[in-house]
């Protein structure tokens, strides 16, 4: 028995060190995006956007972004569309992410609470890390509050949201040489406060945290003690105003619902 529990002994201290988690946090990154909504006569959408992930940190290197999306409504709660992402990492490289998605919306009570899934594929353009597939779910509650009587629809409103998003990277086949993945990669946690002030304008500051997951190689010293490696969770606060003007024949569609700046 003892023979057993010094060979069990070691192997537990092991495996409590390899299961232990390293947390940082990154510095502050602002996030201003400009949105130019197309309404649709149908009440499908067309967007074009543009902006920019500026770190407060000396030693991040800041990021640009513009995106296209396009989306169609077949009822009142499920819609399908299409998004082409471009990243601009401080003009040394880039990467493209075309994505489809499918979302369902419906009523909770006084509230709207949205569930979005989607599938992407990223192109690097140095390629170092391989071109990847990676899945996402979005789910979230809010609602709309107008003020001063106005219209619902398209009047002077407030729009508090909060939402929680999942991403994790798909891979069939894993080579011996490829860095183990944690299930999930990468979380954001959102809260938002949109302001319309009419049927063609609208903006919404929002503060988030991001999170990567990842897994780093363990060291440990001379005693088996981890001193570094192992899980890493990387927290970053993201402070962000979304600005959309919408404009277009389908403003006015009956029906048209107009989703929150985080499309």
């Amino acid at each position: 028995m003892r023979r057993l529990l010094s060979l069990l002994l070691p192997l537990a201290a092991s495996l409590t060190a390899r299961a232990q988690t390293t947390r940082a946090t990154q510095p502050l990154a602002l996030v201003p995006n400009a949105q130019a909504e197309l309404a649709l006569q149908n009440g499908d959408y067309l967007l074009l956007e543009v902006g920019a992930y500026h770190y407060t940190g000396d030693d991040y290197s800041n990021q640009g972004v513009a995106a296209v999306s396009y989306e169609h409504f077949w009822s009142p709660n499920w819609s399908w569309g299409g998004r082409v992402l471009a990243t601009y990492y401080g003009g040394s490289s880039t990467t493209v992410v075309p994505e489809v998605l499918l979302r369902h919306r419906s009523a909770v009570g006084p509230l709207t609470f949205g569930q979005r899934l989607s599938v992407e594929r990223r192109f690097y353009s140095n390629n170092s890390a391989g071109n990847q597939n990676w899945a996402r779910l979005r789910l979230d509650l809010e609602k709309i509050i107008p003020l001063g009587g106005a219209d619902p629809a398209t009047g002077l409103a407030l729009r508090p949201r909060l939402s929680f998003e999942a991403a994790t990277h798909l891979r069939l086949q894993k080579n011996d040489n490829e860095p183990s993945d944690r299930f999930i990669q990468y979380t954001n946690l959102r809260a938002e406060i949109g302001v319309r002030t009419g049927a063609q304008f609208d903006f919404t500051p929002w503060f988030a945290y991001g999170t990567n997951y990842i897994v780093t190689l363990p060291q440990y010293d001379s005693k088996g003690n981890q001193t570094a490696g192992g899980n890493l969770n990387t927290r970053t606060p993201l402070l962000g105003l979304d600005v959309r003007f919408t404009f277009g024949a389908g403003l006015g569609a009956a029906g048209r619902q107009q989703l929150p700046t985080q499309h």
